[in-house]
């Protein structure tokens, strides 16, 4: 099965793991994540609105300790193992969070950021240095970026009520071109406990959620790349080993 899901990440971008996390291993998690997201006040932890609801969060390495041992499990580690090569290691967790009464969206767009230690110096690969909750980011190359992994944990269900993902098959195969045609795009549906792996380079947006609901959408984001070290003297701001 994991040979299927490489060949359909090879080819689409993309592949959806069933059930890799059980009902009460996801109510753990929920559960863990919402005390995290409600204690911390500091700027580099969650991210709230002007009412004070969190909807996203950044730096879950630091803040939340289960981030760095869950996804050491069957079959992701066979999956980046084999996606990836036997070097990689997690790089960067972010929480996003759709609350029913607080939903939000996103235009299409590809993921091209990646996070990164202090660095002083001119280069080629990186570009566009911003600072993000604390933490300096940069865009990487074309490159650097297929050599990445993102692993999307479901905490709910995705449904097309709660404002689920939408994705363009094979539209990583472009680099970091935007794409001209979303005729193509897939809604990815699944239940809590799914696993959503995809190349950062997959365009994709996230819809809003229907009016009404009462649905979260939650989701616990982990990047992992396939190049321990980085070009230009760079250095991932975190990385964790397998």
């Amino acid at each position: 099965m994991t040979a299927d899901w490489q060949r359909e990440i090879l080819k689409s971008g993309f592949a959806i793991l069933p059930g890799v996390f059980s009902a009460s291993e996801t109510d753990e998690l929920v559960v863990g994540l919402d005390a995290v997201m409600t204690r911390v006040t500091e700027v580099q932890g969650p991210i709230r609105d002007k009412a004070g609801t969190v909807y996203a969060g950044r730096n879950l390495l630091r803040l939340f300790e289960p981030a760095k041992t869950i996804w050491r499990r069957s079959p992701l580690l066979e999956l980046l193992n084999g996606v990836l090569g036997p070097d990689f290691g997690l790089v960067r967790v972010l929480f996003f969070d759709k609350p029913p009464e607080r939903t939000w969206a996103l235009p299409w767009h590809k993921d091209l950021t990646i996070a990164v230690k202090p660095h002083v110096g001119e280069s080629t690969v990186f570009s566009k240095p911003t600072l993000k909750a604390g933490v300096p980011h940069v865009e990487a190359s074309r490159e650097v970026l297929e050599a990445m992994l993102t692993l999307r944990i479901h905490l709910d269900d995705m449904t097309d009520e709660n404002g689920p993902l939408l994705v363009v098959p094979g539209s990583h195969r472009l680099g970091k071109e935007p794409v001209a045609s979303f005729e193509t795009a897939r809604t990815i549906l699944g239940s809590r406990g799914d696993v959503l792996a995809m190349r950062p380079m997959l365009a994709h947006r996230s819809i809003s959620s229907r009016e009404g609901t009462n649905q979260h959408r939650r989701i616990l984001h982990l990047e992992f790349t396939g190049l321990p070290q980085l070009p230009d003297g760079f250095d991932w701001h975190d990385f964790i080993s397998a």
